[in-house]
């Protein structure tokens, strides 16, 4: 008698550790998630720099340095340049320090940002966009930067207000003064380079609501000029509905 109820308790023992080994099973829980880089503060060239000379290594091109502040959660950096008087692009990515120079044509206005990625993230995080010049040889007069086209946007559908109107913003800077600045607006069905009506010219307002047809695909750019030189904005395009 003793010896069955010795093996119900140890049978019992046993079934219940069984049951107890099951309950632990199942999937390892998921790796944390990596945090995302953060966007990085820029250095130099610094913002609306007009005195940029970089290190001459010919007539035409100079050597300009960049730097900015090491981000957050960050294993490598981009760096995209903007000439901004013909847009091209000059990139160099996966940069692993926080400084790096950069070989360009000096007499033109330029734009800089940074992308900082992480590789375990597929999200990046993007610097603001500065601006400077990089002079050429003799030059003391200085044209505006192309203006900044804000509204509509290039791409985009945009609705005629009760008049049949479009408002057209963009913003403006110059490297010499941060005053006395004015537009010229052009806006058309062919390119954005035709002549622009005479109400379009010297404008001081940076912003123009203007008289479109329906469901038309318009071009538009804008002229700064601050008295002695003057600068292009790219084209936009936008459809009216």
């Amino acid at each position: 008698m003793k010896k069955t109820t010795y093996l119900l308790i140890i049978l019992f023992l046993v079934s219940c550790g069984g049951g107890g080994d099951d309950d632990g099973g199942g999937p390892p829980p998921p790796p944390p998630t990596p945090d995302p880089p953060s966007a990085a503060n820029l250095s130099a060239p610094s913002n609306n720099d007009v005195c940029q000379t970089g290190t001459s290594i010919s007539d035409t091109q100079s050597n300009v340095s960049f730097s900015w502040t090491a981000s957050a959660n960050t294993d490598t950096y981009d760096l995209k340049i903007t000439n901004l008087n013909n847009n091209q692009v000059t990139n160099k990515n996966d940069l692993t320090s926080i400084n790096t120079l950069v070989t360009l044509d000096k007499a033109n206005p330029y734009s800089w940002q940074i992308t900082s990625k992480n590789s375990e993230s597929t999200q990046v995080a993007i610097s603001s966009t500065w601006k400077f010049y990089l002079s050429g040889s003799g030059e003391t007069s200085y044209a505006p930067f192309p203006a900044d086209l804000k509204s509509p946007a290039s791409g985009s559908t945009v609705a005629r207000n009760s008049e049949g109107k479009v408002k057209l913003t963009w913003t403006g800077s110059d490297p010499d003064t941060s005053s006395g600045l004015k537009y010229t607006l052009y806006v058309d069905k062919t390119d954005g380079k035709q002549s622009p009506n005479d109400i379009y010219k010297e404008l001081e307002s940076n912003e123009l609501e203007v008289s479109l047809d329906s469901d038309t695909i318009y071009y538009w750019r804008i002229m700064t000029t601050d008295g002695s030189n003057s600068s292009y904005s790219t084209v936009y395009s936008f459809r009216t509905q």
